[in-house]
């Protein structure tokens, strides 16, 4: 008998394993039906993506299926690589985007997250060798040890961030919505719709005619905007223009004009909202890909039952607006943040301190 065609049963303890990553599937499923846009979901959903993975790896193996598993091993050996040529190249590519949006956008100090992060990680390594070598050697310890710890936990937490930001893009809201909110964003001199802010218009525009076309349902559009100190309108009667322009019946679109901040648009929309008189409004909103995770977490604290969908944004401009949504996000908690740190701040002095009494030094 050919041994290829020889079936090897797989050990039951694979089969049983497979209990773990559907239990924390099943955790990520039922928090993110509740809550989408809470940052720890995104823990639950790498501790299902990464048992998924090693269960699936211990049945691959179980099966002795040699060329199953070399083309597997094949295949997990090139992502690793491919991982390791990013982590080199990290610093490289993020200032290759920095030059792109620095030749294409406005030099202001949101623009240049990406080029602050790539000098910061081709410059602090080499100045921190040449500070610690300088040090008395706990010293030199600590000053290695609590920095490494804080980097660690700021690249956990935008590890989650991008995790959830990636999963809610899968958001996809039934066409039957009452009402669609747009968030604004900055006019270009004074009173016209930037294509920034013309993507969130034409997203939220062709949502409402997809659903009017499918179902019939009714739906009104709120353009929720107000007015700034170099605007000579409120963006959200410029927005409202725009839409009725390009097909928006003037009947089924409002403005808010009042919101200065994206707590404020999720607050002031829901007053709209709730003059409306329905009982349970269904309620979704738009903004660009990078911004929708926050804009929920806004929503959520304006008492806002809504979903968002994103506009797209062009893929140069992605690596700072996500960052700078990243640290936006993270400031947001920063009391729970600081005591973290604060936190780790004496533990890495407790671990100096047990070293040098031990003798370490």
């Amino acid at each position: 008998m050919d041994s290829a065609s020889v079936w090897v049963p797989i050990p039951a303890v694979a089969y049983w394993a497979w209990a773990v990553p559907a239990l924390f599937g099943v955790i990520f499923g039922w928090r993110y039906r509740r809550d989408k846009a809470r940052l720890s979901n995104g823990i639950w959903f790498s501790l299902f993506f990464y048992s998924f993975l090693a269960v699936l790896a211990m049945t691959i193996l179980g099966t002795n299926n040699h060329p199953l598993i070399i083309v597997c091993i094949g295949i997990f050996v090139l992502f690793l690589m491919l991982l390791g040529a990013l982590f080199i190249m990290q610093a490289f590519l993020l200032l290759w985007n920095a030059w792109i949006v620095w030749r294409r956008e406005s030099h202001t100090l949101a623009n240049m997250l990406t080029l602050i992060l790539g000098l910061a990680i081709l410059i602090l390594p080499v100045l921190s060798n040449a500070i610690t070598t300088r040090v008395p050697r706990p010293l030199s310890y600590w000053m290695n040890l609590f920095p490494n710890m804080v980097i660690i936990y700021v690249a956990f937490w935008f590890y989650n961030y991008l995790t959830m930001l990636v999963i809610y893009q899968f958001n996809w809201p039934r066409l039957r919505q009452d009402y669609i909110i747009v968030l604004g964003a900055g006019l270009l001199n004074g009173d016209q719709v930037s294509p920034l802010l013309a993507q969130r218009i034409m997203r939220g525009l062709k949502f409402y005619q997809r659903q009017q076309r499918k179902t019939g349902h009714p739906a009104k559009m709120i353009f929720s905007g107000g007015q700034g100190a170099d605007e000579t309108v409120p963006e959200g009667r410029a927005m409202l223009a725009y839409a009725v322009q390009h097909g928006l019946p003037a009947a089924d679109g409002l403005a808010e004009t009042r919101s200065k901040t994206t707590f404020q648009n999720m607050q002031y929309s829901k007053v709209l909202v709730d003059q409306g008189g329905l009982k349970r409004p269904r309620v979704i909103f738009v903004t660009n890909n990078y911004h929708t995770f926050r804009a929920a977490m806004f929503a959520k604290q304006a008492g806002l039952k809504a979903d968002g969908i994103g506009a797209r944004t062009a893929r140069f401009f992605l690596p700072d607006a996500i960052l700078r949504e990243y640290i936006a996000i993270f400031a947001h908690h920063k009391w729970w943040h600081a005591v973290a740190i604060g936190l780790m701040f004496i533990l890495s002095l407790l671990m100096v301190w047990l070293d040098v009494y031990n003798g370490q030094f």
